[in-house]
C-alpha cells in the first residue's frame, strides 16, 4: 500500500521557480543569515519610518486580496472551524502555503532562540521578536497572537511601536531595491535611504485604516491541485489501510500453512528414514517362507492382466487408425468436391424457389377448387336433366299406352282423357324424333333404328344458359394465374428447375425423394389444365396431347438413370400423377355425368380410359393395381345402375303388337332397341373390364332378363332373326377364339335355346333362308353341338358345309 508522504511545504516553496502573480515572496527574518545582516540596521532605524512602512503594508495586502474574492471566500469557510479548534497550522489543508512557511520560520526561530538564550544579550532577543512580529503581522494576525503569547510566556519585553515601524521600514526598502527578498542576501542599507523614507512621517495613515486581514489568502492553481490530491489520498487512506490489514492477515495465514506443510514433510521424511533404518538393520523381523507356486500364480495373474490391457490398447489403436483413415477420406472428398459456396447458393435458391412455389399454390388452390367445382356442378346438372327427362318421358308414354290398352279392351268409344302435362310431354317427344329423322335423311343414314338415339338434345333456351354459364367459368379460369410468373405456373419451367438439380447433384436429388414430391407440387397446376377437359365429348383433347403430359414425359426421358429399369423413381412420376389426379377426375365423370345409353360418350370414355390404363400399367405394383380398380369398379357400378333404371321393355298382347304401326308396337320396338344399344355399350368394355363382370352384366342381367323375354313375345320372322344377328354381333370375338370349343358359354344357353326354337318354327314355314342365318349365329357363338343336332334332326345337309368351314 502506498503511504501518504509528509507535507513539506517549505521544501516545495524553495525548489519551485514559479511565482504567484498575486503573492510576492518574503524573506524569512528568522533565518541566520538575515539575522546577521539586519541586526545593526534594525537598531538604527527611526521609529517614524517603521510606522510608515507598517501602515503602507496592510493597504497593499488589502489591494491584492480584492482581485480574487470568489476563491478566497471559498477557503475562508473551511479555515474558520480550524481556527476555533486550535489545531496546528501544518495539519490544515485549507491554509495558504505562505502561511505555512511563515509558521515553520516561527518555530525554527523559537528553537534557535531557546538554544542561544544563555549567550545572547537582550538586544538580540528584541531583534528576533521584532522580526517575528513584523512577519506575522503581515501574514496572519493569529500567528502574531500566538507568537506574542509565546514570548510573554518566556518573559520577553515587548518592543514599542517605533521598533516595529523600523522593521517595516527595512522590509519596504528591500522590496523597493530588488523586488524580492532573498533568503541569504547581504545588503548594507544606507542611512540616507532610510532618511529619505522617513522625511514625511506625516503621510502615515491613521490606525483605523491599517485593517488587519483575518481571512486566508486566495489560493494559487498549484495550491488547489495539491489540496485536491491530499483530499483524494485521505479518502482512500481508510480503505487502503483496511485492505492492507486483510492482506497482512492472509499472508500470515499462508505463511503458517507453508510452515506447517514443510514441518510435516520434514517430520514424515525423518520418521520414514528412521523407520527404514530400523527395518534395514532390524534382524529380529522374520519374513514368510518363499513358496514357488504362489509366486508363479501371482506372475501368471499379472501376465494375464497385462495381456488384457495390451489387447484393449490394440483395439483402441485400430479404432484410431480407422478414424484417421475416414477423416483423411472425408477431407479428400471435400477438397475434390465442387465449390461449397456455389453449392450452398444453389440449395438456398432452390429452397427459396420451392417455398415461394408452395406459397403461391396454396393461395391459388382455393380458386382452382372453386372453378373446378363450378364446372363439375354445371356438367352434373346437365346430365341430370337428360336422365330425368328420359325417365319422365318413359313413364308418361308408358302410362298413355296403358290407358290405350284398357280402352281397347273395354271397346268404348269415349275419347281418352289426357292431362296437359302428359300431352305436352308426348308432343315434345314427337317433335324431337321428327327433327332427328329429318337430320338422318339429310345425312343419308337410312339404317337407323328407332330407339337407338341418345335423345340428348337441349332446347335453345337451355343451350344458351348452359353456354353462358360455361363461358363465365372459363373466364374465371383464365384469371387464376394471370398475375403469376411463368416460373411458378408453367409445369415445364418448374420441372426444368428440378432437372437442373438432378443434373448437378444427383445424389442429393434422389436422397430427397423428389420423385414423390413432384406429383404433389404439380397437382394444382394439372387440375387447373383439366378444368375444361371433358372425356365424354368427341372433340375432347387426348391425354397425351395435354401440355402437362408432354412436360412430364420429357422430364422422365431426360432422367440420368437407366431407362431400362422399370422401378426408376422418376418413371413413377407419370403413373403417380395418373393415379392421384387423373383417375379420380375420370371417376367423377363416370359416376355423375356419364350416360351408358350414349354410344358416343361410352366410346370416348373407353378411349380415354384405355389410354390412361396403358400409361398407368407401365409400373406394376400394388398402388397401380389399386388405381386401376378404383376406375373400373365405378364403371361397372354405373352400368348396373343404368340396367336397373333405364331399361324397360313392356309386354303387350299380340293383338296390340301385330300391327307394326300401332303405338304399342312402336314403343316396344324403341325400348328393345334401346336395351340392345345398352347391351352393345356394355360389351364395348371387353378389353378393359374382366370377362366375368361383362358376362354378368351384359348376358346375365340384360340379355337373359330383358332382351330374350322381348324376343319370346315377338312374332317369329325376319325381324326376330335380325335382332338375333345384332345380339350376336355385339358379343366379343375374344370369348369364342378357342377352336376346341364345341359348346358356348353358359350365360348364352337361353339365347341358344331361343335360336333353336325360332329355327324350328321357321323350318316348317316357307321362310327357310332365316334358318341358315340362325345356324350361322349358332356357329359364331360356338354352339356347334346344338347346330349339328339341329341339322341332323331336320336333314339340312346343305348346311353341314357351314359347320365344316369353322
Amino acid at each position: 500500500m502506498a503511504h501518504r508522504p509528509e507535507r513539506t511545504f517549505r521544501q516545495r516553496r524553495a525548489e519551485s521557480s514559479d511565482s504567484d502573480s498575486t503573492q510576492e515572496p518574503f524573506a524569512e527574518p528568522g533565518s541566520p543569515g538575515e539575522q546577521a545582516n539586519l541586526g545593526p540596521a534594525e537598531e538604527g532605524l527611526p521609529s517614524g519610518g517603521g510606522r510608515a512602512e507598517a501602515a503602507e503594508l496592510p493597504r497593499r495586502a488589502r489591494g491584492r486580496s480584492r482581485g480574487r474574492v470568489w476563491a478566497s471566500s471559498r477557503h475562508a469557510a473551511r479555515a474558520a472551524p480550524r481556527l476555533d479548534g486550535g489545531s496546528d497550522v501544518p495539519e490544515s489543508r485549507a491554509v495558504d502555503l505562505s502561511t505555512d512557511e511563515e509558521d515553520e520560520t516561527h518555530r525554527s526561530s523559537e528553537s534557535k532562540d531557546d538554544q542561544s538564550s544563555s549567550s545572547n544579550s537582550s538586544s538580540s532577543l528584541e531583534e528576533e521578536f521584532t522580526s517575528l512580529v513584523w512577519i506575522h503581522f503581515i501574514s496572519c494576525p493569529i500567528a502574531v497572537a500566538r507568537t506574542a503569547k509565546t514570548m510573554l510566556n518566556r518573559s520577553v519585553n515587548i518592543p514599542d511601536a517605533a521598533f516595529i515601524q523600523a522593521a517595516y521600514r527595512k522590509r519596504e526598502l528591500a522590496r523597493a531595491q530588488e523586488d524580492y527578498i532573498s533568503l541569504d542576501v547581504k545588503h548594507a542599507f544606507t542611512i540616507s535611504g532610510m532618511k529619505k523614507n522617513t522625511e514625511y512621517p506625516e503621510s502615515e495613515t491613521d490606525d483605523h485604516e491599517n485593517i488587519i486581514p483575518f481571512t486566508t489568502k486566495p489560493q494559487t492553481l498549484r495550491q488547489k491541485m495539491a489540496e485536491k490530491t491530499a483530499t483524494r489520498n485521505e479518502e482512500t487512506s481508510e480503505d487502503s489501510e483496511e485492505d492492507k490489514k486483510y492482506q497482512d492477515i492472509w499472508e500470515q495465514q499462508q505463511m503458517r500453512k507453508a510452515v506447517k506443510i514443510t514441518k510435516g514433510r520434514d517430520i514424515d521424511l525423518s520418521h520414514s528414514s528412521k523407520s527404514q533404518t530400523v527395518k534395514k538393520f532390524d534382524a529380529s523381523i522374520s519374513f514368510p517362507p518363499v513358496n514357488l507356486e504362489i509366486i508363479k500364480k501371482q506372475l501368471n495373474t499379472r501376465l494375464t492382466l497385462l495381456q488384457d490391457t495390451h489387447r484393449s490398447h490394440l483395439r483402441e489403436y485400430e479404432k484410431y487408425i480407422q478414424d484417421v483413415k475416414s477423416s483423411k477420406s472425408t477431407i479428400q472428398n471435400l477438397e475434390n468436391s465442387s465449390n461449397q459456396v456455389l453449392n450452398f447458393k444453389f440449395y438456398k435458391s432452390m429452397k427459396v424457389y420451392v417455398e415461394n412455389l408452395i406459397d403461391c399454390l396454396n393461395k391459388k388452390i382455393i380458386n382452382i377448387q372453386e372453378i373446378e367445382s363450378a364446372m363439375h356442378a354445371l356438367l352434373v346438372k346437365q346430365a341430370m336433366i337428360f336422365t330425368k327427362r328420359r325417365q319422365d318421358e318413359l313413364k308418361h308414354e308408358s302410362a298413355y299406352l296403358q290407358q290405350l290398352s284398357r280402352k281397347a279392351e273395354t271397346s268404348t268409344n269415349r275419347s281418352l282423357a289426357i292431362d296437359e302435362k302428359t300431352q305436352w310431354i308426348l308432343e315434345e317427344i314427337e317433335s324431337r324424333r321428327a327433327r332427328r329423322r329429318q337430320a338422318r335423311v339429310l345425312s343419308g343414314n337410312c339404317t337407323h333404328q328407332e330407339g337407338t338415339s341418345s335423345d340428348d338434345e337441349l332446347s335453345s333456351a337451355d343451350m344458351i344458359d348452359f353456354q353462358k354459364s360455361q363461358g363465365d367459368i372459363l373466364e374465371d379460369h383464365k384469371k387464376i394465374f394471370e398475375d403469376v410468373h411463368d416460373d411458378f405456373c408453367n409445369i415445364q419451367n418448374i420441372l426444368l428447375k428440378f432437372q437442373q438439380w438432378r443434373e448437378k447433384f444427383p445424389d442429393s436429388y434422389y436422397e430427397a425423394f423428389i420423385s414423390l414430391c413432384i406429383p404433389k407440387l404439380l397437382n394444382p397446376l394439372i387440375r387447373f389444365q383439366l378444368i375444361d377437359w371433358n372425356p365424354l365429348k368427341f372433340d375432347s383433347i387426348g391425354l397425351k396431347q395435354m401440355p402437362w403430359f408432354t412436360s412430364i414425359a420429357e422430364f422422365i426421358d431426360s432422367s440420368m438413370e437407366d431407362s431400362k429399369k422399370d422401378d426408376s423413381s422418376d418413371k413413377k412420376i407419370l403413373s403417380t400423377v395418373i393415379s392421384k389426379i387423373i383417375i379420380p377426375r375420370l371417376t367423377d365423370f363416370v359416376e355423375f355425368i356419364w350416360d351408358p345409353l350414349s354410344t358416343s360418350q361410352t366410346t370416348n370414355l373407353i378411349t380415354q380410359s384405355r389410354m390412361i390404363l396403358e400409361e398407368h400399367s407401365t409400373c406394376e405394383n400394388e398402388v397401380i393395381s389399386k388405381g386401376k380398380q378404383d376406375l373400373l369398379k365405378p364403371i361397372a357400378s354405373r352400368m348396373k345402375k343404368a340396367i336397373d333404371d333405364d331399361v324397360f321393355i313392356p309386354l303387350y298382347p299380340k293383338s296390340a303388337v301385330e300391327n307394326r304401326m300401332s303405338p304399342h308396337s312402336k314403343f316396344q320396338e324403341r325400348q328393345f332397341w334401346s336395351g340392345l344399344k345398352l347391351f352393345h355399350n356394355i360389351l364395348l368394355w371387353n378389353e378393359l373390364l374382366p370377362e366375368d363382370t361383362l358376362q354378368e352384366l351384359g348376358l346375365g342381367k340384360l340379355l337373359n332378363r330383358y332382351l330374350i323375354i322381348a324376343l319370346l313375345n315377338a312374332i317369329p320372322g325376319p325381324d326376330v332373326v335380325k335382332k338375333c344377328n345384332q345380339i350376336a354381333a355385339c358379343l366379343p370375338e375374344k370369348w369364342f377364339q378357342n377352336s376346341a370349343m364345341r359348346t358356348s358359354i353358359p350365360q348364352l344357353e337361353n339365347f341358344i335355346q331361343f335360336l333353336l326354337q325360332s329355327a324350328r318354327k321357321l323350318s316348317t314355314s316357307e321362310i327357310r333362308d332365316e334358318v341358315k342365318e340362325i345356324i350361322l349365329i349358332l356357329v359364331k357363338i360356338k354352339a356347334l353341338n346344338h347346330a349339328e343336332s339341329f341339322i341332323e334332326e331336320y336333314h339340312l345337309d346343305h348346311l353341314k358345309s357351314v359347320i365344316k368351314e369353322v
